[in-house]
């Protein structure tokens, strides 16, 4: 839905406006830094103390101390944006038809709709350490529905601009908060008295939190850095189009995220317990699957770029501008996507060192030339560096990894896991790309061509994933039997 509706956004608001959406993204991320690993710490500790006897008045002193926390950096990021309102209009973007003050405006609306928005990951991440995923979808689902098409009719019948949308959001983030909060609640396990204030209950897990805080500080620089710059140094309306390309990438986190909210709990309740054998089943199982959902759906992208974006937008202008960005964008995203169960497993056994010595190996690294790049080739060369960025993970971090937690896994996560998934994918898509630039189609028929690629770019992925290849045949068998 959040791609479907996009272009309607721009059909409304323009461009221009649109790239305040970016801003507004931009700013969740950046102040995602006073999290602290808590989202991360209450997933891991639901997780672990579920299938630990006695627990459940601890889990619920956990759940109210984090609450508190929580909403009280929530009222900080919201002050503080509304604080830097003046600034980011006036000194930071470089506003075209939009006046500093309607920007200034609409920033400090931005404040207050992340503050609503800001508790939400804190519950969704103790629905997920208790692994109510089912639970969690199901709001996700009718939260997401009811903010897209909401926000549609009021730009339709209400009024097109900037603030109607944002004061939307607000509205439906504080709807939101507070169904995640209740459910959280009736999720938890009854205890014999009332949650409370327990700062003793923080000392156990402020090393993992600690640890967390530091992944996510330097993680979200990384992500986030490219943004500020670009926001800074091109015009609004081409910051527009850089943002559209990174909400198509982004949209591979869709497919992505389900698996990892689902099996990182079950990946701590089994290094909790010790039980390698389904340890090692249930990693590899879920790094195949994840190259198949995502891989397949990235090749297409890559090689397809301008053809879905002009079907998407139905706009010639936007497809010229953003294709060779979403290319690029999503060819590092899916790299990145590969990495989130290697970093499941780490988490898994509460070790985070690794992840925060990359991210800070890497910000050193990176920051210089993510400068450098966009001072040379603009936005395309920001984009570059995020691929840079996921290969170094991909070709280094794993190997680090792979030495202290299951080390006799490590050739068959390169090779049957990533490797063959990842090479069958862009052969298929590639090909189809070849046979497509042969011959001019009208736009039903390219659309009918693209889903007969993507059909055949799945199948060559799934056969060539060993285990859900297996799975397949299997699924195949019983329905003949």
């Amino acid at each position: 839905m959040a791609l479907v509706f996009i272009p309607l956004y721009i059909k409304f608001m323009g461009i221009e406006a649109y790239g305040l959406v970016g801003i507004f993204a931009t700013l969740q991320a950046l102040f995602s830094l006073l999290d602290m690993g808590l989202g991360a710490t209450v997933n891991r500790e639901m997780a672990r103390l579920s299938v630990l006897p006695g627990k459940a008045q601890e889990m619920r002193d956990l759940v109210r101390s984090l609450e508190l926390i929580y909403w009280l950096i929530a009222l900080v990021i919201g002050a503080a944006v509304m604080l830097l309102a003046p600034y980011i209009a006036h000194g930071w973007v470089k506003p075209g038809r939009l006046s500093s003050e309607m920007i200034q405006q609409a920033v400090m609306l931005i404040g207050l709709a992340m503050a609503l928005q800001w508790p939400v990951s804190f519950y969704s991440g103790g629905l997920m350490g208790l692994q109510r995923q089912v639970l969690l979808n199901v709001l996700n689902i009718g939260v997401g529905t009811f903010r897209g098409f909401g926000a549609v009719l009021v730009l339709w019948l209400v009024s097109p601009t900037i603030f109607a949308f944002l004061i939307w959001q607000m509205i439906v983030s504080a709807l939101n908060v507070a169904l995640a909060a209740f459910f959280l609640q009736r999720s938890l396990p009854k205890a014999g008295r009332k949650a409370v204030l327990q700062i003793e209950r923080l000392r156990g897990i402020w090393r993992f939190a600690a640890g967390m805080s530091g992944i996510t500080v330097l993680a979200t620089i990384l992500t986030q850095l490219d943004k500020i710059i670009l926001s800074k140094m091109l015009p609004l309306e081409m910051f527009g189009y850089y943002t559209l390309a990174g909400v198509v990438a982004t949209m591979l986190y869709r497919l992505v995220g389900p698996v990892f909210s689902a099996v990182y709990p079950r990946l701590t309740q089994l290094a909790s317990l010790g039980d390698q054998e389904e340890l090692k089943r249930l990693y590899h199982g879920s790094c195949q699957f994840v190259a198949v959902l995502i891989l397949p759906v990235s090749a297409v992208l890559v090689f397809f770029s301008y053809e879905i974006l002009l079907l998407w937008t139905q706009n010639a202008v936007t497809a010229e501008n953003t294709h060779w960005l979403v290319s690029v964008l999503i060819l590092g995203t899916s790299l990145n996507g590969l990495m989130h169960l290697p970093s499941a497993l780490q988490l898994a056994f509460g070790w985070t060192k690794l992840g925060l010595y990359t991210n800070l190996v890497s910000v050193m690294i990176l920051a210089p030339l993510i400068i450098v790049m966009t001072n040379l080739y603009g936005a395309l060369g920001a984009a570059g560096v995020w691929v840079l960025l996921n290969c170094g993970y991909i070709l280094i971090a794993v190997q680090i990894m792979h030495k202290r937690l299951l080390p006799a896994e490590k050739w068959r996560w390169y090779v049957q896991d990533i490797t063959l998934p990842l090479a069958a994918a862009f052969l298929a898509a590639g090909m189809g790309k070849i046979f497509l630039c042969q011959v001019a189609l009208t736009q039903p028929i390219m659309l009918l061509s693209l889903m007969l690629v993507s059909c055949f770019t799945l199948s060559m992925t799934v056969l060539a994933a060993p285990l859900m290849r297996s799975w397949l045949f299997n699924q195949l068998n019983r329905m003949q039997a």
